[in-house]
């Protein structure tokens, strides 16, 4: 159930003038959150429905649009949603991680209130409690361009969100349980497309689109899964690239394309084949066991079924790393194109600000008592019952965590773990350098909230201050995930402009519960409303700040 209202006008009296402003528009949503049956890949299992519907609800919306989600918790168990890639400037109160957010409990609601300030692209929204994105919640985010700002291609004719991962068979009591014990929860059982899987020849197979003859579509495209890197194409059809993350890329042509736990893009295909059915194939990437699904993608007055011969997927071994990296590195900012300002994207000269900070973090998987836990840096992160946000605003933060537990360097190999929430100390606006190191065997992604990040270089091996030579320092892509490969790292450059509590983690939720995670602690020194907003009236309290007297409240 959604309700759009266009234009809102605001009417005051301020020092005996009347004065009218207009407000940007407004989307009100109300969201029944419940248990429903699924069968994603083809079994039936207890799933978590929004508005009866999985995948859930699409918000459709427009840069500086106001957007106002009522969240109504029907399930037995806490719940919070978060918007992946959404920035929520000056606003980490409605960034519903639980270092921001006391869930919302059962049989309650909780009104979101955001604003996707200066924003354009494809994102998604998804659970961040327990392991409830096992079994759904999951929906996507589109953010058009204003009117007035030209976009770097044609209108398609025709937008579809196509929201992919791999699955569990499960559910997420079950995997939750193996986590709790610790012990992993394994490989997934398969790969679904929105909320359906397929395999060629399938008797009956409704199509996920359809596309008319001498037409191009805008397929906006995010993994939502818990763990595996995907590639996907579309047999006889290329891929033209056109946004990545909220960043119109320069647009090249690709035959196929990787895509990580947590990352989105959006690509153009051009119904020019035969008119007939094509599968649309996705297949894991960098998995012992190779995973695939398909899904019908058929033109309008079409005759014929697809072929049963898929176009390939990349190698997946030493080889398909080195086409993946490569892949990466042919990502480019399109710097004459504006996004979601008039301004052209290429007129932030990222390369030529100084670093102020280097933070360089290593992964780590160990055993704790027994228990599998992950961490950066040897912290292993674990959820407070105080929200890290509501402590530090009551003044209480001492009461639940110590700032920088974690240091900027990560420790001698085989340091003991410490299991304790992760908050690092940033000075507001600074811009930092974060490098992330995988010594482990299986690939990584991580994912900053409140911010996007210049994606500066991925390579192999170690590294090393002299590694910043062959940094991209003038057309990176300006995005908010990052994936690093077995045995590599990755470079990635920001100012920490956004003041708030925000969460740097893992795109692999199984890494996340089990501590692969950290939060930024991004305070103004002015407490002044311009760089952060009061904490909202409708923020409900929990833990050691429920009944606590509210301080003062931010000023201009």
């Amino acid at each position: 159930m959604g309700r759009t209202t266009f234009v809102a006008l605001f009417i005051c009296l301020s020092a005996g003038a009347l004065m009218v402003r207009a407000e940007d528009p407004y989307h009100f949503f109300e969201w029944n959150v419940t248990y429903g049956t699924i069968a994603p890949l083809g079994v039936p299992q207890q799933g978590i429905l929004i508005n009866g519907q999985f995948p859930g609800p699409t918000i459709n919306c427009t840069s500086n649009n106001n957007i106002v989600v009522n969240v109504f918790n029907h399930l037995d168990e806490p719940f919070l949603l978060t918007w992946n890639g959404v920035q929520h400037r000056k606003n980490s109160w409605q960034d519903g991680t639980l270092g921001t957010m006391c869930p919302i409990l059962p049989g309650k609601n909780f009104t979101y209130h955001f604003q996707v300030k200066d924003q354009i692209g494809s994102f998604y929204y998804f659970p961040t409690t327990g392991l409830h994105k096992a079994s759904g919640a999951i929906g996507g985010l589109q953010v058009h361009s204003r009117d007035l700002i030209p976009v770097p291609f044609d209108n398609p004719a025709d937008e579809y969100f196509v929201l992919l991962g791999d699955w569990y068979n499960k559910g997420h009591k079950s995997l939750k349980k193996l986590l709790d014990s610790g012990r992993s929860i394994g490989r997934p059982d398969g790969i679904q497309i929105n909320g359906k899987s397929g395999k060629v020849g399938d008797k009956v197979a409704e199509p996920l689109f359809t596309m008319e003859s001498g037409k191009t579509y805008r397929y906006r495209v995010c993994n939502v899964g818990m763990r595996t890197s995907i590639n996907f194409r579309l047999q006889g059809h290329t891929l033209k690239l056109v946004e990545m993350e909220g960043s119109h890329t320069v647009q090249n042509v690709y035959d196929s394309l990787d895509l990580h736990a947590g990352q989105c893009l959006s690509v153009l295909i051009t119904a020019n084949q035969a008119p007939k059915d094509y599968y649309l194939v996705v297949s894991s990437r960098f998995a012992q066991h190779q995973l695939s699904s398909v899904a019908i993608i058929r033109y309008v007055n079409g005759n014929g079924q697809a072929s049963p011969e898929l176009p390939p997927s990349p190698p997946d071994n030493t080889e398909g790393i080195a086409w993946s990296i490569n892949q990466f590195r042919s990502f480019r900012w399109n710097l004459t194109a504006s996004a979601a300002r008039p301004n052209p994207q290429g007129s932030y000269h990222y390369g030529q600000i100084n670093i102020t900070r280097t933070i360089k973090l290593t992964n780590s998987r160990s055993y704790v008592d027994g228990k599998l836990r992950f961490g950066l840096n040897g912290v292993s992160h674990v959820d407070s019952d105080t929200p890290l946000k509501l402590a530090e605003y009551f003044e209480a933060s001492d009461k639940v965590f110590k700032y920088d537990l974690m240091k900027d360097e990560p420790p001698q190999e085989n340091t003991k773990v410490t299991l304790a929430p992760n908050v690092l100390n940033a000075t507001f606006r600074n811009f930092v350098e974060i490098i992330f190191e995988n010594h482990e065997r299986t690939i990584q992604t991580y994912h900053l909230d409140g911010y996007s990040f210049f994606a500066v270089a991925i390579e192999p091996g170690r590294w090393s201050p002299e590694k910043r030579k062959n940094y991209n320092l003038l057309d990176a892509v300006s995005r908010h995930s990052i994936q690093v490969y077995p045995n590599s790292w990755a470079a990635v450059m920001t100012t920490l402009d956004n003041a708030g509590m925000w969460s740097l983690r893992s795109e692999m939720w199984e890494r996340v519960y089990l501590g692969q995670q950290l939060y930024f602690s991004v305070l103004s020194p002015a407490h002044s409303l311009r760089d952060e907003y009061n904490m909202p009236d409708n923020t409900p309290l929990c833990g050691i700040v429920r009944g606590l007297p509210l301080p003062p409240p931010y000023t201009i």
